[in-house]
């Protein structure tokens, strides 16, 4: 019994911090996991940037809203569901997700949670789990699912390591450099027959 564990951003939907930095016009936020692999640092040092700039969550959430899932992500997502069990698993957060979730039909996504104060400030961010990603997938796998996983940046390595088989998509080209053991793919229609030929076995 298999279950595939995709990474969000960057995989079905842009990078929201991207997006936020083009909007608001701060170059600064553009760094993401694909640059930080110390998420919890990276999020310190974004909500810093954000009350130097008197910005919170309702700005982030109006940019969000203009947001749609990258070109296939749906449909590749829809077909993926239909043939597999399919969870994201994610380092962002439900108030940033839910409108994404709703434009991909509603998947299942493990996340985790944002603290504002009474002003609408971002003033910090609770993780889920610790290491959410590879703690999900083993936890998946010590209930008796095998488990395939594909992601972007360097916070997706530790579930695609544990996974019985896993992917990189449209990842860095230092990330595909340090990790040539994983096949990296730019397409969905790749991504989907490689997950199809691991559940036949």
């Amino acid at each position: 019994m298999y279950i595939t564990c995709l990474d969000l951003e960057g995989v079905l939907v842009p990078e929201i911090w991207i997006a936020f930095s083009e909007e608001s016009g701060i170059p600064e936020l553009k760094r993401t996991t694909r640059d930080e692999p110390d998420y919890d640092k990276l999020m310190k040092w974004r909500i810093g940037i954000l009350k130097e700039h008197g910005l919170g969550l309702k700005e982030i959430q109006e940019t969000i809203s203009k947001i749609e899932p990258l070109p296939g992500a749906k449909e590749f997502l829809d077909t993926l569901r239909k043939e597999c069990q399919t969870i994201i698993i994610s380092d962002t957060f439900t108030e940033f997700a839910a409108p994404l979730m709703e434009k991909l039909g509603m998947p299942t996504i493990f996340c985790n949670s944002l603290e504002t104060n009474d002003k609408g400030e971002i003033i910090g961010h609770k993780m889920r789990i610790e290491n959410s990603k590879l703690t999900t997938v083993k936890a998946l796998q010590s209930i008796g699912y095998d488990t395939i996983a594909s992601g972007d940046s360097y916070n997706d390595l530790g579930m695609i390591q544990a996974s019985k088989a896993g992917f990189l998509f449209r990842t860095t080209d230092k990330i595909k450099e340090d990790f040539p053991q994983y096949k990296a793919f730019t397409e969905y229609e790749d991504l989907l027959n490689a997950i199809r030929e691991e559940l036949k076995k």
